[in-house]
């Protein structure tokens, strides 16, 4: 196919936006980047300034122009591509293509839709068409119909009962969806919801709350191989959409038998839509059988995609525009690991946890309850040996003033009426929330039956509450075991030494006259099968050895910007990497701390040494 090919067009997903971030400017660079390799000539269109896909050193043809018909009709018809790729600029992109398909434009000027056609965009898009594929492939999916209207969403209603779950079509981050409740909230969020919807269409859905959500990355090959690169578990489960959920992957609480089930089955929509390079399949999980049912399939990278790639060391959007380009998985190499194919699915030895940011503080009168529709701005992925190591980091990665989740000065509501309301009505302090009810003596048991949250969960949270516990009875610094547990359940120094009345400083000289050190350990998609060369690093106090053996050339660290908050965003990281190339021509080897997925400067091939961590003084030390 590359022989034919001499120019694409790639649209990016413009401004950054609840829902649209900078998981698109890593997937976009990773894209042209692989295109560069085949010798094609790549045009891109991105109006945001701030991406590192549109810095000369990546794409020297960019039109900072509306991501929209109009303007890139203009330039389909001034440079006169061979094709177009849509699967890297998120909603934006997959909408404006359907919309230049239906206008006739790709057409009249003969520009080819490389990896999933048009038909297979529409179809899982369209809520209703979605439905259909699934039925007609022996795919379960909830109980639901797509309307157009307020009138017809009613008539639905009194055969589903009460509460429906409405998703609009063609959107991002649940953007018109909603739980209606009663007949005033359907009435808001239809209006709503079809008001945004590309096609007035929305999707009346029986509501499953209670189930557990369940996320597959699929990779497809046009000769139909097929892979699932990651399995991640939404800790909140179906009650919130999964860019606002805590994320664990690989999955915590499924059996092996459901595992591969669902495994079978994401592979199995994946073919029936004819996804052609990535896909991400999202499906809901009843706790107590393994009724399931898929949700939806998203026919393009997105912030899942972001996550799934550097929580695996798998270079999914790399790949993925290989597929694209008719290459095949077995024929195409990991250029992570360096020793296995694109066939292989990657293997985790460690435990990954994405948290979201939210800045709901920074406006009056804003509801701070998280639910189906996105309001966060940001994320980070954290590495661990442990769920409660790794969700500790989390904590302290997001940077809400939080140093875990425990600390003595943390007050506690026992009005028991107040817990369970906390408990059932989730907001962005759900977590804390938890915390407050184990600490009120609440059993693991009860928070879990109350909450929705699989009991595995909660457990593991009581056990850095158990830990906190030992902490305040007996806080005698000189107890070398009580410090080693501490830390491997992910108590910081700053944290601990609150507990133990002195300052960090004193702390770090105590743990570090203990004898308890932190080890270096390697993301390399392999869980130590293999021996393979990686420079995606994570350190972890639950470990004997480190994984690399550290070089003697000069070196200079480069610390990332963290999570993406009001005020700091995708600008950030695109002076991260100025800085990281300018010091590159200098001789030195660059050594990246950063915890943000979604960038650019945490991909596998931008520095010397990527360390996926905390941007905090211990850890840096």
């Amino acid at each position: 196919m590359t022989d034919k090919i001499k120019k694409i067009l790639v649209l990016g997903s413009g401004a950054i936006k609840i829902g649209e971030a900078g998981e698109f400017d890593y997937s976009g660079s990773q894209c042209i980047k692989a295109l560069k390799e085949e010798g094609i000539e790549t045009i891109l269109i991105n109006p945001n300034i701030a991406t590192i896909q549109t810095d000369s050193r990546i794409c020297p043809n960019v039109y900072s122009i509306p991501v929209i018909p109009e303007f890139v009709t203009q330039v389909i018809a001034k440079e006169r591509p061979d094709a177009i790729l849509l699967s890297f600029g998120g909603q934006t992109a997959l909408n404006c293509g359907i919309q230049l398909d239906k206008q006739g434009i790709l057409s009249k000027y003969n520009v080819k839709v490389l990896g999933t056609k048009i038909r297979g965009i529409e179809i899982t898009e369209d809520r209703d068409l979605f439905k259909q594929k699934m039925t007609e492939s022996g795919i379960a999916t909830p109980k639901s119909r797509a309307v157009y209207s307020l009138e017809e969403a009613k008539e639905l209603v009194k055969e589903l009962g009460y509460p429906v779950m409405i998703r609009a079509a063609y959107t991002l981050g649940g953007k018109g969806g909603g739980v209606a409740h009663n007949e005033y909230e359907l009435d808001e969020i239809v209006i709503k919801g079809t008001a945004n919807s590309l096609t007035k269409q929305v999707l009346i859905e029986e509501y499953l709350g209670d189930w557990k959500q369940i996320e597959y990355e699929i990779m497809r090959d046009s000769d139909g191989n097929c892979v699932t690169v990651c399995n991640m578990e939404n800790v909140l489960g179906m009650k919130v959409h999964t860019g606002d959920n805590i994320v664990v992957a690989p999955s915590q609480t499924i059996t092996n038998r459901e595992y591969h089930k669902l495994r079978e089955i994401a592979i199995k929509a994946a073919t029936a839509c004819d996804i052609i390079g990535e896909c991400n399949v999202q499906f809901s999980l009843d706790p107590n059988s393994e009724d399931y049912n898929v949700i939806e399939i998203n026919a393009r990278l997105s912030r899942s995609s972001a996550l799934a790639s550097k929580a695996t060391g798998y270079p999914l959007a790399y790949l993925a525009a290989k597929v694209i380009l008719g290459k095949t998985l077995p024929e195409l190499f990991n250029q992570v690991t360096g020793v296995t194919t694109a066939c292989f699915e990657p293997s985790l030895d460690y435990i990954v946890v994405k948290m979201p940011r939210w800045d709901l503080k920074k406006f009056e009168n804003v509801s701070r309850k998280i639910g189906t529709q996105m309001k966060s701005v940001g994320e980070i992925m954290s590495v661990g040996s442990s769920f409660e190591e790794a969700l500790q980091k989390a904590i302290r990665m997001v940077d809400i003033d939080k140093l875990g989740l425990c600390q003595p000065d943390f007050h506690t509501d026992s009005n028991l009426e107040t817990l369970e309301d906390n408990l059932v009505h989730f907001t962005d302090e759900i977590l804390f929330h938890i915390v407050e009810s184990l600490r009120s003596n609440m059993t693991p048991e009860e928070v879990s039956r109350i909450s929705t949250v699989d009991k595995w969960f909660v457990d593991k949270i009581n056990n850095v509450v158990n830990v906190e516990r030992k902490l305040l009875k007996n806080p005698d610094s000189s107890d070398k075991l009580l410090i080693l547990e501490a830390k491997k359940k992910g108590f910081s120094d700053k944290q601990l030494s609150l507990y133990f009345d002195k300052d960090e400083s004193e702390l770090r000289k105590i743990r570090i006259n203990h004898g308890i050190l932190p080890r270096t350990k390697q993301i390399d998609t392999l869980a130590a099968e293999w021996p393979a060369q990686t420079n995606y690093l994570y350190v972890t106090y639950d470990g004997s050895l480190d994984d690399v053996t550290y070089s003697n050339n000069k070196k200079l660290i480069v610390l990332g910007a963290g999570t993406y908050r009001i005020g700091s965003s995708v600008e950030f990281d695109w002076s991260t990497m100025n800085m990281v190339w300018a010091l590159k021509e200098h001789g030195y080897d660059i050594i990246v701390v950063n915890c943000n997925p979604e960038t650019v400067s945490t991909d596998y091939d931008m520095s010397d040494s990527l360390y996926f961590e905390e941007i905090t003084l211990e850890r840096v030390l």
